[in-house]
């Protein structure tokens, strides 16, 4: 399986995938499912893959070539198209291509031919962009209310992103955030596995240096897998527990309330039995 996220803040791009590939108990890889595209000063993109894996590797390969004519235009490429808009939509063209050419065969066959990506970067002369990109083609915009996408096996990582990231988090506690979700999803998943493939991107910088692949013996992701873990145990010690009468505790977990119903039905024990 797979987990793939990416946020964009004010200050930048975060980009994490992991690398783990499942097709049985017994066939478990590893393989990279993310790229980065850049001309330095020019553009910089990046893309994480879920789903078939022939597919999004195809699909990465081509992508790199493929000229998509826009609105009736001369065609261009993601190398000189003047938007990510319109480079979301050759990556959605692509998509399209690839799985005409080999979804049909992949079908017949009984396997899921379909794939989902994220890709998001930026182009000079235009701010950041985001876009999720369904196996379809189509696809939709990160806004400042949805500031991040994820992918694959999403719902171990997804609590920390909703109670901590928003448009102005840092870069570096955004980054610290994907680690921890990720983190999160590696202890709850067994499909999701190291190595972790990190990218982040400063806003307007057109080209980044900061991109690692993270495996065990990474000192700053070891602290976090065992800081966070500890840090919840903490917070949930911390926390009154449950009491049952008024007046026990600053926080009774009984009130009164209209809105409560009886649960349970109970029958007198000298009731006979019919």
């Amino acid at each position: 399986m797979t987990y793939c996220v990416a946020l964009k803040v004010a200050a930048g791009m975060v980009f994490v995938s992991d690398s783990r590939t499942n097709a049985g108990f017994d066939q478990v890889s590893t393989f990279r499912k993310m790229i980065v595209y850049e001309r330095p000063g020019d553009r910089f993109m990046t893309l994480l893959s879920a789903g078939n894996l022939s597919i999004s590797q195809s699909v990465r390969e081509m992508l790199q070539t493929e000229r998509v004519s826009i609105d009736g235009a001369e065609p261009v490429t993601i190398w000189n198209t003047q938007s990510m808009f319109d480079a979301a939509r050759i990556l959605g063209h692509t998509m399209r291509r690839v799985d005409e050419n080999d979804g049909p065969t992949l079908r017949a066959a009984g396997i899921d031919s379909t794939c989902t990506m994220i890709f998001g970067g930026q182009i000079a002369g235009e701010v950041m962009r985001l876009f999720l990109v369904y196996s379809t083609g189509n696809f939709i915009e990160a806004t400042p209310e949805t500031c991040y996408f994820q992918i694959g096996e999403s719902k171990y990582g997804k609590p920390v992103l909703d109670r901590i990231l928003t448009p102005q988090t840092p870069l570096t506690e955004a980054a610290k955030c994907a680690l921890v979700s990720i983190d999160s999803t590696l202890k709850s998943n067994l499909s999701v596995g190291l190595p972790v493939d990190l990218v982040v991107y400063q806003a307007n910088s057109l080209q980044s240096d900061e991109l690692i692949c993270i495996d065990e013996a990474n000192p700053y992701f070891s602290m976090i897998r065992r800081t966070w873990g500890l840090r919840l145990r903490e917070a949930f010690a911390s926390m009154e527990d449950p009491t049952w009468g008024p007046g026990q505790a600053d926080h009774p977990l009984v009130a009164r309330s209209d809105r409560y119903e009886v649960l349970r039905k109970i029958r007198n024990p000298s009731d006979k039995i019919i």
